[in-house]
């Protein structure tokens, strides 16, 4: 299997993702291209953690609830830096 040939990543593509980092960020966006090394997300929200009081599970389930308010046109998220990738719309609301 190539770098570029992985049927989970390719069901990924087109859809809106939520990353958890290993830092305090978190990325929102949807996912338009994947390689080895990074993902590319379009219409994203990148989101420092540090910049506020709310926890991450809080902020996803907003961003889940309210919709994604991108503040970036396009983010290149290292891979090595991912700990956690899930489907925003299999974000549970409460």
């Amino acid at each position: 299997m190539s770098n570029n040939d992985n049927p989970i990543w390719d069901e990924l593509v087109g859809q809106f993702v939520v990353l958890d980092m290993s830092s305090p960020w978190v990325y929102v966006g949807r996912l338009v291209q994947w390689r080895a090394d990074f993902l590319v997300l379009e219409e994203v929200d990148a989101h420092d953690l540090r910049d506020t009081q709310t926890t991450r599970e809080r902020y996803v389930l907003e961003c889940r609830r309210h919709g994604v308010q991108s503040n970036r046109s396009r983010a290149w998220v290292n891979l090595r830096d991912v700990v956690g990738v899930c489907l925003l719309q299999d974000v549970v609301l409460d």
